[in-house]
C-alpha cells in the first residue's frame, strides 16, 4: 500500500469517526468485537435463564422424589435419565432445577452486592473529588487502609462477624469490598474533571460549586466507574460463591446456590464429580462473560482507541 492510499485511508476514517458522539462509535466498536459479542451472549444467556428460571425448571428444587431415592446408594448416586436430565444431587433432588434457580440467587447476589458498593463508593469518591482538602485526604485514607486488605480476606472477616450466616451477610460483606475500588476510581476522575476546560469556564462564569459539580464533573466522571460495575460484577459472583463455599453464605440447604452446591458436592467427588462439576463451569463462565463484556466496554470507550 502506498504512502498516499494509507493517508487517504486514514484522513477517511478520522473523518468518519469525528462526525459520530463517544457514544455512537463505542457501540460501533462494541458490535464489531468478537469478545464484546460473546460477553454478551453469556451474560444475556444468564440473565435470560435467572429471570425463567422457575418456568424453566421442570421440578421443584427443594423436593426429594421417591424414584430417585430409591436409586440413592452409600456409594452411587442416579446420573441423568428421563425427566432429570441431570440426574439427583446426594440428597435425591433434581439437580438440572437446582441449577436453574440457582443461578437467579447468584444474580441476585452479584446485582445486589455491586450496585450497595457503586451506591457507596460513590457517595465517596464523589464527596472526596468534589471538595478536595481534609474531606478528601480523611476519606482517601480510610479507603488506602480496605484496599490495603486482600478483597476475599476482607469479605471473610465481614461476613464470619454476623452472628447468623445469611444471604444478606454475604452481600454486605461483598458490598464492602467493592466501596474503596468505586470510591478511588470515582474521586480520579473527579479530580481529572476539575481541572478540564468546561469546568474552569464554568467557574470562571460564576456558576455555584454544586451545579459544576452535579451538571459538569459528575456526568462526565462517572462513565469509568459504569465500566468498572460491570468487572465488578464478576468477581462478585466469585466472591460470593467463595463465602457460600466456605460456610458463611445462607445456610439453608433447601436454598440453591452454586458456591453451597459446590461446598456440598465435595464429601461425593469420588462418587459422582459431576455435582461439583456443574456449579463449578457455571461460575467460571459467567465470570468469564461479564469479564469480557467490561474489558470490551472499557477498550470501546477509550477516547484514545478511536482513530
Amino acid at each position: 500500500m502506498s504512502t498516499t492510499t494509507w493517508a487517504r485511508r486514514r484522513r477517511e476514517r478520522i473523518d468518519d469517526t469525528a462526525g459520530r458522539s463517544l457514544g455512537a462509535d463505542a457501540l460501533r466498536r462494541l458490535r464489531r468485537s468478537p469478545t464484546a459479542i460473546v460477553g454478551v451472549l453469556i451474560v444475556g444467556l444468564f440473565v435470560l435463564v435467572s429471570v425463567l428460571a422457575p418456568v424453566l425448571a421442570p421440578h421443584d428444587p427443594a423436593q426429594a422424589f421417591p424414584e430417585l431415592l430409591d436409586e440413592l446408594r452409600p456409594g452411587s448416586i442416579p446420573g441423568p435419565q428421563d425427566g432429570f436430565p441431570l440426574g439427583s444431587d446426594q440428597n435425591g433432588r433434581d439437580e438440572f432445577s437446582r441449577m436453574l434457580l440457582a443461578s437467579r440467587q447468584t444474580l441476585l447476589v452479584g446485582v445486589l452486592a455491586t450496585l450497595l458498593g457503586l451506591a457507596v463508593g460513590a457517595l465517596i469518591g464523589g464527596v472526596a473529588g468534589a471538595l478536595g482538602g481534609w474531606a478528601d485526604t480523611v476519606l482517601m485514607r480510610v479507603t488506602d487502609v480496605l484496599l490495603s486488605i486482600p478483597s476475599l480476606l476482607l469479605a471473610i472477616s465481614v461476613a464470619a462477624l454476623a452472628a447468623r450466616p445469611s444471604q444478606t451477610t454475604v452481600i454486605i460483606a461483598v458490598a464492602l469490598v467493592n466501596v474503596p475500588i468505586f470510591a478511588r476510581l470515582l474521586r480520579g476522575s473527579m479530580l481529572a474533571q476539575r481541572e478540564s476546560d468546561h469546568v474552569l469556564a464554568a467557574t470562571a462564569l460564576g456558576v455555584r460549586r454544586r451545579a459544576v459539580v452535579l451538571r459538569h464533573m459528575l456526568p462526565n466522571a462517572i462513565g469509568p466507574v459504569i465500566v468498572q460495575a460491570t468487572l465488578t460484577l464478576a468477581t462478585s459472583i466469585l466472591d460470593a460463591a467463595a463465602l457460600s463455599f466456605l460456610g458463611l453464605g445462607d445456610a439453608d440447604p433447601a436454598r440453591a446456590e452454586w458456591g453451597l452446591m459446590l461446598a456440598s458436592a465435595q464429601p461425593y467427588l469420588d462418587i459422582r464429580p459431576a455435582l461439583a462439576i456443574y456449579p463449578a463451569v457455571a461460575i467460571i463462565v459467567v465470570a468469564l462473560g461479564f469479564t469480557l463484556l467490561g474489558e470490551s466496554l472499557r477498550e470501546a470507550l477509550d477516547p484514545k482507541g478511536r482513530r
